[in-house]
């Protein structure tokens, strides 16, 4: 029997060791942990991040060659194209998202599938250098939006349809700048790991 219970815990703690790999691998900076307290400096902070992520997300993928672009960064995962593609997409919800908060009662906004317009062939094959093009346009729309509003408008929320939580847009400017970094270092895991 203790042998039994000792092969338990190798069993386990493999287990565990396998699942902290896979948790690394899916959020190599950890998961979005919503701060308590968002104060003006802590803002200042995310929109730095925002403002320096297409140049920082361009940077990651210079010299890659489309073989390199279309290896997953995980098993199971996304290839970097998909990655590239999938930030403008996502950034841009966000920026909707924004407008929509901004200009009506803690609106319901809209979901959508981003594992599904991931496989799009806009997604799954195109060149990203367009996407990385939108990017920059987006960030430079979204923060003279984002560096004009007062502590009112960061106050404002909208409403997540999927989980029915409210989420105040000074929470979904930390949610993004992390977002940034979330998907460079994906990227950047990837190019450390296969030496490139």
């Amino acid at each position: 029997m203790p042998f039994q219970d000792n092969l338990s815990a190798k069993t386990l703690n493999t287990m565990y060791h396998n699942t902290m790999t896979e948790e690394s691998l899916r959020y190599p900076i950890g998961r979005f942990s919503p701060p308590a307290e968002i104060t003006r400096e802590d803002r200042e902070n995310y929109l730095t991040e925002i403002e320096q992520h297409p140049q920082k997300l361009r940077n990651a993928i210079t010299g890659l060659s489309d073989e390199q672009l279309d290896t997953p960064y995980r098993e199971g995962g996304w290839t970097l194209r998909q990655v590239v593609h999938h930030v403008p997409d996502s950034h841009a919800n966000s920026y909707v998202r924004f407008r929509w908060t901004l200009t009506e009662e803690q609106p319901t906004i809209k979901a959508y599938y981003e594992d599904r317009w991931a496989e799009l062939p806009d997604a799954s094959s195109a060149p990203v250098e367009p996407s990385l093009q939108l990017l920059e346009a987006i960030h430079q729309r979204w923060l003279l939006l984002l560096r004009a509003m007062s502590d009112k408008d960061y106050a404002r929320a909208l409403v997540h349809p999927e989980t029915n939580k409210v989420i105040r847009l000074d929470t979904m400017l930390a949610l993004y700048a992390w977002h940034g970094k979330h998907h460079v270092a994906h990227i950047q895991s990837l190019k450390d790991r296969k030496g490139w």
